[in-house]
């Protein structure tokens, strides 16, 4: 395949394959902790595909991949993601796994308790003093946890220079603890540093807020566990090929103990709403189209300025291909899932998604943008609808 020269994204796409009439690839990476590993593995699919996005955007962990990925070249990309979800699972829980769910289960109840317990190398750390005996005002007293060692991980694995002024797109969603508003940190928009990565993975109680300027954030999850509104909200004309990766899924089974509803509990409170979004935004897209046609008919001399502004906007509409990858948790994994950080698990979730996407990428009729008018198609790995 042939590549073209990196440049900004918002001036023109950048290196990678796309297909016809696509003007830009975006990787859109949802919250999750030890489950973004899955992320990892639907990067490398994708790398070794020759597909490279111009456009990533996270939300919590999916904050961190993104970062790594939009703040390295192409061929340092996978290294550095390897070397980041290494170094956090880099602790061995048992010598010897029996075969079996139950010894499994097992298994990940004792990592997910160490995490707890001792935190995770490069990630965070306990504070010395737990909140409930801090006093309020004191640095221990907000949060269960330092991530003083992720500063430092992102400091060695991302190059912000490049994050900033480099040929992929980032943004990350992070929420103000005050006003309780969902934002977005854009490197469209501001200069990209640690702290609104760290912003976006600051999931409360357990890991502290993160000040920026004169505001604190937490993590983006707790509004909208999806950077996809903000891609589909951008005043855009590129047609748009997006691999939306979700890590909880809005589906699953009846519960059937205590473990298994709060594991569904979770599921359901951080599954993406993205049938919904997109479901939106192709009604949008119709009435848009309307609208258009509408003002098409009318004699020229009937239009004020703004409406044949209008009239040219809505003449320009993007059509838009998602692809949507969801994990889906293994019999023995429950509802600590999300904080269980064995290395056995994050290859196994990384494997999960490369195959899942090597599996989607050979539906090549799913690679192709939309007719023109169509505007928003969707398509999933795990239902054909």
């Amino acid at each position: 395949m042939d590549a073209k020269s990196p440049i900004r994204e918002h001036d023109t796409a950048s290196a990678g394959w796309r297909p016809d009439r696509c003007d830009r690839v975006a990787l859109v990476l949802q919250g999750g902790g030890a489950l973004g590993a899955y992320q990892a593995g639907v990067y490398q699919a994708l790398h070794e595909a020759g597909i490279e996005p111009d456009w990533v955007s996270g939300v919590s962990i999916g904050a961190i991949n993104a970062a790594i990925i939009a703040g390295n070249p192409p061929e340092r990309r996978l290294e550095r993601l390897k070397t980041f979800w290494e170094r956090i699972t880099d602790r061995r829980i048992w010598a010897y796994t029996p075969d079996g769910d139950i010894f499994r289960q097992m298994r990940n109840a004792t990592s997910s308790w160490m995490t707890m317990l001792q935190g995770q190398p490069g990630f965070f750390s306990p504070h010395g003093t737990s909140p409930w005996l801090s006093p309020a005002g004191a640095k221990s007293a907000t949060s269960y946890y330092d991530t003083a060692a992720l500063r430092e991980t992102l400091l060695e694995l991302v190059d912000f220079d490049l994050v900033n002024n480099g040929p992929v797109r980032f943004a990350v969603g992070a929420v103000n603890v005050l006003s309780g508003n969902f934002i977005y940190f854009d490197s469209a928009e501001e200069e990209i540093a640690p702290d609104h990565v760290m912003a976006s993975g600051a999931l409360p109680p357990a890991l502290p807020m993160v000040k920026i300027g004169t505001d604190h954030y937490w993590d983006g999850g707790i509004v909208s566990n999806t950077p996809l509104q903000h891609l589909l909200d951008e005043d855009s004309r590129l047609n748009t090929l997006v691999f939306q990766v979700d890590l909880f899924s809005a589906r699953g089974e009846l519960p059937r103990d205590i473990h298994d509803v709060m594991a569904r509990h979770k599921d359901i409170m951080y599954s993406s709403r993205t049938r919904y979004t997109t479901d939106l935004y192709k009604r949008l897209h119709i009435w848009k189209t309307r609208l258009a046609q509408a003002l098409a008919k009318l004699p020229e001399e009937t239009l004020s300025d703004d409406e044949r502004r209008m009239r040219d906007e809505l003449a320009r509409l993007p059509e838009i291909t998602i692809l949507h990858l969801i994990y889906q948790q293994k019999a023995y994994e429950g509802q600590a899932k999300d904080h269980e950080f064995s290395g056995t698990s994050m290859r196994e979730h990384w494997q999960s998604g490369y195959e899942d996407t090597r599996r989607t990428l050979k539906r090549k009729q799913w690679m192709e943008m939309p007719r023109e008018g169509a505007g928003i198609v969707i398509h999933d790995v795990h239902r054909l609808d």
